[in-house]
C-alpha cells in the first residue's frame, strides 16, 4: 500500500509539475532566507554563553540625571564584595584607549584593545590563557599575554609558549618588556582583545572621582537581584558622601543611582549603551519568520486550489474503503516530500549567498559548524513546516464525500474559497509593509547622508598617533606646536590639529557649573586649529587663538546645547567652572552632528587645558583634494623626523569614512529590508501567478461563452483581472496602518529625522497593483486568445 500511495504521489507531482516547481521553489527561497536568519540569530544571542558563569555574572553600572554608564571608580569593586556576602567575587577590567605599537624585529603589531583586568575579573570572565591563569606575584607585577593571532603577528615560527621580550612603540622608545604567554582570543565574546594584561589588583590609590574602570561581580545561586540592586545604589551613595558638607552637594547626590546589567545584556542591549543592534536582529528574525510565512501560504494556497483534480482519486479511495486519516497522512507524506526537497535546495541557496550575508554582518556563519544548532533546528523545521503547510489542504483533500464528487462535484467549500482568497491578501499585506518600510529608510539614510553635519570630514585625513600632546604637559607629553609647523610645509596641508577624541568617537563625560548650574556634559580637550580643521561654524565670540595667552590656561569654547543647558543668555565672558579650573567662555559654536542622528547633540565644553581630561592623541589635518596623495606620501616619508617620538609607523584612515561607521547598522537594515522586499513579491507573485492560472483554468468555458456571446478581449481581461486587484486594494488598506506604526516607530530611534512621507504608501500601492496585473493578465491571454469551440470541446 505504501509503495503504490508513494507511486500515486510521485506521478501526481510530477503530472503538475510546474505547480509542484512553484511550491518547491519558493518554500525553498524562503527557507535559505529563514536559515541564514536563524543562524545569524542563534550567533548574536549566544555571546559568553561558553562562560560556565553566564547566567549570574552583571556589570555594575551608574545612572546619572543625564545619562548611563558602566564607567566606575575602582575602590567601589572591594566596597561592594565587603558589604554583600551574596556577592561571590567581584573584578575590575578596563580596556586599552589608544593602538600600542609592540615590535620583535622587523615584526610590527598594532594592538587595538589590550585588556586590563585583575585576577578576580579573569575568573570571572573566563579569561584563561594557555597553561592556566597565574597570579601575579605582586600588586605591581602583571602578566601581559597576547592573543594566538597576535603572537603569530610577531613571532611567526614560535611552537612553544615560553615567555617572550618585545619592545613597545616606537623603536627609539627603547621600552622593552615580556610577554609572558599566548592566550585563546574567543571571538564570540564580549571581550575580545589583542593581549591582556592581569594584575592581582587594579586601581589601587584611585578614589571615587576617577570613574575608569568597569566592575563585573558575579553572584551566588539565588541571590536577590533587585534587593541587591538598591543596597549597592544606597551603597554607592553613602561612599560618594564621605567628606560632603555641603547641602545641595549632598542632595545632587540622591540623583545618581546604580544598576545592574546582565553579561547577557552586552552584546545587543547594554543598559548603558546603544541597543540598535538588538532591534535589528528582531526586526531580521521577524522579516525571517514573515518570508517563511508567505511561502507556507503559498504552498496552502494552491494545494487547496489543486483540490478538484484530487477529487476523483479521493472518491474513488473511499469507495474502496481507505479511512479519512489514511488520506490524510498520504498527502502529508506528499508535501513532506515537496518540503524536503525545498530543504536541500535551500541549504544549496544558503551556502552560495552565505558569504554575502557573512561580508554585509561583518561575521563568519557557516552552515556546516556543528556548534551553530542547525543539526537539530533544521528537522524541526522541516516537519514544522509540513504540518503548518499540509494539514489543512490534507484535511481538504480528505473531506471530499464520494457520492458528490464521483458525479462531478468538485467545488470546495466557501470557507476553503474564503481562506484562500484571506491567504493571499495576507502576503500581500506583508509584501506591501516590506516595500513602504524599504522606501522610508531609503529616504531616512539618503536624509543623514545629504543634511548638514555642521562640520566637514572630507578631505580631512586622522593619523593615528601615540604621542601625548597635552598641554601643559603632562608626563611623556610634548607640545603640538613644532609638529604642526613641520606638517603645514607639506604642500597640500592647509590646516592641523590633535584632540581628545574625534568625531563619530565618543566623547569624555565630566561635571561643570555655570550660572548656578551644575551638570555633567561632554568635553573635548583641542589645540590651536581644531574648528577651522574640521570647518565647524562660529555662532559668536571667537575660536581659540595663538594671539591670546590665555586660551592655553583658562579658555573655553561651547556649543549651542551646552548654552541651552545652563540657560545662559549672554555666554561670551561668562565662567563655566570644571576640572578646578575657571574657564572663561571666548566663542560659542553652531551645533554639529558628531555622534551621528541617533543621539540628540550633546552639551559640549572645548578647551585646551585639562588637568583631568584624556589624553589629546588624536591629529587631524585638513589636506587639499587635488595633492592628496602628494601629501599622504610626503608624510609617510617624513613621519619619523616630524613625530620623532611616534616613530617610523605613520597610518592614518579618512575621517569620513570613520564617521560613516555611525551608519553601519541602518546600511545593514536598508539591504535587509531590499533582500525582504523583493523575496516577499517575488514569492508572493510566484504564488499569485499559479492561482491566476488555476482561476483561468477553471473559467475556461465560461470565458468561452462570454465571447461567443460577444465579450471583448478587454471586458474577459477586466473579469479576470477584477477579484484580484479588489483583493491587493484590500491588502493595501490593511497594510497602511501597520507600515505607518512600524515606520513611525522606527524613525523615532533617530533624534534627527525625516517627517514621515505618504509617497512610498501611494507607490506601494502602484506597484503592487501593476504586478498584480501584469500576473493576472500573462495568464489570462492564454484564454483570452483561446479558440471557444476548442474550449466548449474540453472536458
Amino acid at each position: 500500500m505504501f509503495r503504490l500511495n508513494l507511486k500515486i504521489a510521485l506521478r501526481n507531482l510530477w503530472r503538475n509539475k510546474g505547480i509542484t516547481a512553484i511550491n518547491v521553489g519558493g518554500l525553498a527561497i524562503a527557507l535559505a532566507a529563514f536559515i541564514l536568519v536563524m543562524m545569524y540569530f542563534t550567533y548574536e544571542t549566544s555571546f559568553d554563553k561558553s562562560n560556565p558563569n553566564y547566567k549570574n555574572i552583571y556589570v555594575v553600572g551608574v545612572c546619572y540625571p543625564e545619562f548611563k554608564t558602566n564607567y566606575i571608580a575602582a575602590p567601589f569593586a572591594k566596597a561592594i564584595k565587603q558589604n554583600f556576602p551574596e556577592v561571590e567575587s567581584t573584578g575590575l577590567i578596563k580596556e586599552g584607549s589608544f593602538e600600542l605599537t609592540i615590535k620583535n624585529g622587523k615584526n610590527t603589531l598594532f594592538t587595538k584593545n589590550i585588556l586590563a583586568v585583575d585576577y578576580n575579573a579573569a575568573k570571572i570572565l573566563n579569561i584563561d590563557p594557555n597553561g592556566g591563569l597565574i597570579k601575579p606575584a605582586g600588586d605591581v607585577e602583571r602578566l601581559t599575554y597576547l592573543s594566538t593571532e597576535s603572537m603569530k603577528t610577531l613571532f611567526p615560527n614560535k611552537k612553544d609558549n615560553k615567555p617572550e621580550t618585545v619592545g613597545f612603540g616606537a623603536s627609539n622608545w627603547g621600552i622593552t618588556g615580556t610577554i609572558a604567554g599566548v592566550i585563546k582570543n574567543n571571538l564570540h565574546s564580549n571581550f575580545t582583545f589583542d593581549g591582556v594584561s592581569v594584575a592581582s589588583k587594579l586601581g589601587e590609590g584611585d578614589n571615587y572621582d576617577m570613574n575608569d574602570y568597569s566592575i563585573y561581580i558575579q553572584l551566588k545561586q539565588g541571590a536577590n537581584l533587585v534587593n541587591l540592586e538598591q543596597k549597592i545604589t544606597e551603597l554607592y551613595r553613602t561612599e560618594l558622601l564621605k567628606g560632603k558638607t555641603n547641602r545641595k552637594a549632598i542632595n545632587e547626590l540622591k540623583g545618581i543611582s546604580t544598576f545592574l546589567d546582565p553579561l547577557s545584556n552586552q552584546h545587543l542591549r547594554p543598559k548603558a549603551g546603544n541597543d540598535a543592534a538588538y532591534k535589528i536582529l528582531i526586526a531580521l528574525s521577524i522579516l525571517g519568520i514573515l518570508i517563511l510565512v508567505i511561502a507556507c501560504i503559498n504552498f496552502t494556497n494552491l494545494s487547496i486550489a489543486q483540490a478538484a483534480k484530487r477529487a476523483k482519486e479521493v472518491g474513488v479511495k473511499k469507495v474502496m474503503g481507505a479511512f479519512r486519516f489514511q488520506l490524510t497522512t498520504q498527502f502529508l507524506v506528499e508535501i513532506f516530500m515537496q518540503c524536503f526537497a525545498a530543504t536541500i535546495l535551500a541549504l544549496i541557496l544558503a551556502e552560495l549567498v552565505l558569504p554575502t550575508f557573512n561580508n554585509l554582518f561583518q561575521v563568519q556563519l557557516s552552515i556546516w559548524n556543528l556548534d551553530s544548532g542547525l543539526f537539530w533546528q533544521l528537522p524541526l523545521i522541516l516537519f514544522v513546516i509540513t504540518f503548518i503547510a499540509g494539514v489543512y489542504p490534507a484535511l481538504v483533500l480528505s473531506s471530499f464525500k464520494p457520492a458528490l464528487v464521483l458525479k462531478g462535484n468538485f467545488s470546495t467549500s466557501k470557507q476553503s474559497y474564503l481562506l484562500r482568497n484571506g491567504l493571499l491578501i495576507f502576503q500581500f499585506s506583508i509584501a506591501v509593509v516590506f516595500i513602504i518600510s524599504l522606501f522610508i529608510i531609503n529616504s531616512q539614510l539618503k536624509y543623514m547622508r545629504n543634511q548638514d553635519l555642521g562640520f566637514t570630514a572630507n578631505q580631512v585625513i586622522y593619523i593615528k598617533n601615540l604621542t601625548l600632546f597635552n598641554n601643559p604637559a603632562k608626563f611623556g607629553s610634548v607640545s603640538f606646536d613644532p609638529l604642526r609647523e613641520k606638517m603645514l610645509k607639506i604642500p597640500g596641508v592647509k590646516s592641523a590639529t590633535v584632540a581628545s577624541f574625534i568625531p563619530g568617537g565618543t566623547n569624555g563625560i565630566n561635571s561643570y557649573k555655570a550660572n548656578g548650574i551644575k551638570a555633567n556634559i561632554d568635553f573635548v580637550n583641542v589645540d590651536f586649529d581644531y574648528f577651522e580643521t574640521l570647518d565647524i561654524k562660529l555662532k559668536e565670540g571667537r575660536f581659540f587663538s595663538n594671539v591670546f595667552k590665555t586660551d592655553t590656561l583658562n579658555s573655553a569654547v561651547i556649543n549651542e546645547s551646552a548654552v541651552a543647558k545652563y540657560g545662559i543668555k549672554y555666554p561670551i565672558g561668562q565662567i563655566i567652572t570644571g576640572s578646578g579650573i575657571d574657564y572663561k567662555i571666548v566663542g560659542v559654536i553652531k551645533d554639529f552632528k558628531s555622534q551621528g542622528f541617533e543621539s540628540a547633540i550633546q552639551p559640549t565644553i572645548y578647551t585646551i587645558k585639562d588637568p583631568f581630561g584624556s589624553h589629546k592623541i588624536q591629529i587631524m589635518l585638513k589636506i587639499e583634494d587635488n595633492k592628496m596623495a602628494d601629501a599622504l606620501a610626503a608624510l609617510k616619508t617624513q613621519w619619523p623626523q616630524i613625530n620623532p617620538k611616534d616613530g617610523e609607523d605613520f597610518r592614518y584612515e579618512f575621517l569620513d569614512e570613520l564617521y560613516g561607521k555611525l551608519f553601519k547598522k541602518q546600511e545593514q537594515l536598508q539591504s535587509v529590508f531590499l533582500a525582504a522586499a523583493l523575496l516577499t513579491i517575488f514569492i508572493a507573485i510566484l504564488g499569485l501567478f499559479a492561482f491566476a492560472k488555476y482561476i483561468t483554468n477553471s473559467r475556461i468555458k465560461e470565458i468561452a461563452v462570454r465571447k461567443i456571446l460577444g465579450a471583448s478581449d478587454i471586458q474577459i481581461f477586466k473579469l479576470i483581472n477584477n477579484s484580484f486587484f479588489l483583493m491587493v486594494l484590500l491588502a493595501n488598506v490593511i497594510s497602511w496602518p501597520i507600515a505607518y506604526i512600524l515606520t513611525k516607530k522606527w524613525l523615532e530611534t533617530f533624534a534627527y529625522r525625516i517627517d514621515l512621507p505618504v509617497l512610498p504608501f501611494i507607490t506601494s500601492g502602484l506597484i503592487t497593483i501593476l504586478l498584480t496585473v501584469i500576473t493576472v493578465s500573462i495568464q489570462a491571454r492564454k484564454a483570452v486568445k483561446a479558440n471557444p469551440v476548442d474550449a466548449l470541446k474540453y472536458e
